[in-house]
């Protein structure tokens, strides 16, 4: 029934549902279903992510488009929701959706939003008021065939995909970055350390070349995730058995919402199981923390590496990005690596939600799908934006710093661990002592002392000798030869 306008409030009309008659904004396209949801959740203040959004617009035209060419939709109201579709999901409408996020009802809120958005706009389209539920219904028209259970969740699966797709080209860029660095830093000798003690010595590729290659098993990681989120539950509408929704509708509607985001969906053998358990998600979010996991060992690291500089290892110098201290001036802090570690231990947290959240599901439905929804999708974002951030802000535009690494090395007494197979254990750790007592650096003992030349200190810290795997016999030979012509 076509809704009056207040007389006293030109600028409210009335709504009603099952429990009563409510007001809404009449500027709005949204109704009493959505205005419901802000009176019981006023929590967070915070909007559907528009990834989501945009893919429940798809999701929503593609059963649209379904129902049209079934004639299960008049063609006139039909074509009104697909155009109502299209500009909620280029953002024309993103305003309108206004429910918070966290909400209880498994998602109905938010299904209802975008119902309620949708039927408005198309009842505008039409030359009716925005609160014209009766020429276009937001459950009757817009939701026709489905239910909360089988768009919520598919939505969320094309948003996912929408953003894994993203990181994964991220993810590759890091990737590339930390292996240029590589290439770079071949030649930069510097000290390797365990449990942040001196070790041996290494070079500063073989420290970013690990970088790499970590970031190079996420990228495979989040390429993998599309994988599991692929089968879809379009159709199966309450608890997946497709009750109230054509057996001709349940065939073609996921074909038309594949072609229409472009991602790869397929329609769910059973879809009971997709309803009902939510392993999917859990699944991707655990590969979401392991890439946490490696930023924040690697950010921590850089951070690290470029500490001082004076006063701490100073061995790198990161991009100064903005001053870093409000009275101590000319101080720059290492804020990129600090935002990317926030990323990962947000992404860790979540991870420990949606798996907690996940097992909380009964019977045939989880009721916490939207804090699962809103997880993932942070997580997805934030690691997108930190992926880039981090190798725009940071990681192509480091630099060694060579002098520093050189002196760490020559300093330090694990240069010693090298002679190990050739004079022993015991004989290096007296080295080590002596080297402490008279406060001769080590390079210097040793050609002191007759054990190494000096050409023989300056081959044991070649940067060819620091990428070699392993001695063979030729090393031997060398050392060896080198060791009898300085004790003559």
């Amino acid at each position: 029934m076509k809704q009056p306008m207040d007389s006293k409030s030109p600028s409210i009309r009335r709504e009603k549902d099952a429990l009563g008659e409510v007001e809404i904004p009449a500027s709005a396209l949204w109704g009493v279903h959505t205005k419901r949801a802000l009176d019981n959740f006023p929590l967070s203040g915070q909007k559907i992510p528009a990834p989501f959004v945009r893919a429940l617009a798809l999701v929503k035209k593609a059963c649209a488009e379904t129902n049209l060419s079934l004639g299960y939709l008049d063609k006139q109201v039909g074509e009104a929701i697909l155009t109502a579709c299209d500009e909620l999901a280029d953002g024309t409408l993103a305003d309108q959706i206004v429910v918070d996020p966290f909400q209880g009802g498994a998602g109905t809120s938010t299904n209802m939003n975008v119902n309620e958005v949708i039927a408005g706009r198309a009842a505008e389209l039409l030359g009716g008021s925005r609160g014209d539920r009766e020429l276009v219904s937001p459950l009757d028209h817009v939701n026709l065939h489905q239910s909360t259970n089988d768009v919520y969740p598919t939505a969320l699966k094309v948003a996912a995909l929408f953003l894994l797709k993203e990181l994964e080209t991220e993810t590759g860029h890091l990737q590339q970055a930390f292996q240029i660095k590589e290439t770079e830093f071949a030649s930069v000798v510097k000290l390797g350390r365990t449990q942040m003690m001196d070790a041996v010595p290494m070079t500063l590729g073989m420290e970013f070349g690990a970088f790499g290659e970590a970031i190079a098993r996420d990228r495979w990681r989040v390429f993998k995730s599309r994988e599991r989120l692929k089968q879809v539950n379009l159709g199966g509408t309450a608890v997946g058995t497709g009750l109230g929704a054509p057996r001709a509708y349940i065939f073609k509607v996921v074909e038309r919402l594949k072609a229409h985001t472009g991602v790869v969906i397929a329609r769910s053998e059973n879809l009971v199981d997709t309803t009902q358990n939510l392993d999917a998600f859990v699944e991707v979010s655990g590969m979401l923390k392991a890439f946490s996991v490696n930023l924040v060992k690697i950010a921590s690291d850089l951070r690290l590496l470029s500490s001082g500089p004076k006063g701490g290892l100073g061995e790198i110098t990161l991009p100064a990005r903005q001053a870093g201290s409000s009275i101590m001036a000319g101080k720059v802090n290492p804020v990129i690596p600090e935002a990317v570690i926030q990323v990962g231990l947000r992404t860790m947290a979540n991870d420990q939600m949606i798996g907690s959240a996940a097992s909380m599901g009964q019977l045939d439905l989880n009721h916490l799908m939207p804090l699962v929804a809103h997880g993932l999708l942070e997580s997805l974002t934030l690691l997108v934006g930190a992926a880039r951030t981090f190798r725009t802000h940071c990681v192509e535009g480091i630099t060694p710093n060579m002098d520093t690494c050189l002196a760490h090395v020559a300093a330090s007494d694990t240069l010693l661990t090298v002679l190990v197979p050739f004079i022993g254990y015991d004989r290096v750790a007296e080295l080590m002592a002596k080297a402490k007592n008279t406060g001769l650096s080590v390079s210097d003992l040793v050609v002191e002392e007759g054990v190494l030349t000096e050409a023989q200190v300056n081959e044991v810290l070649s940067p060819k000798r620091m990428q070699k795997m392993g001695f063979d016999a030729g090393d031997q030979a060398f050392f060896k030869g080198e060791h009898d012509q300085a004790g003559q």
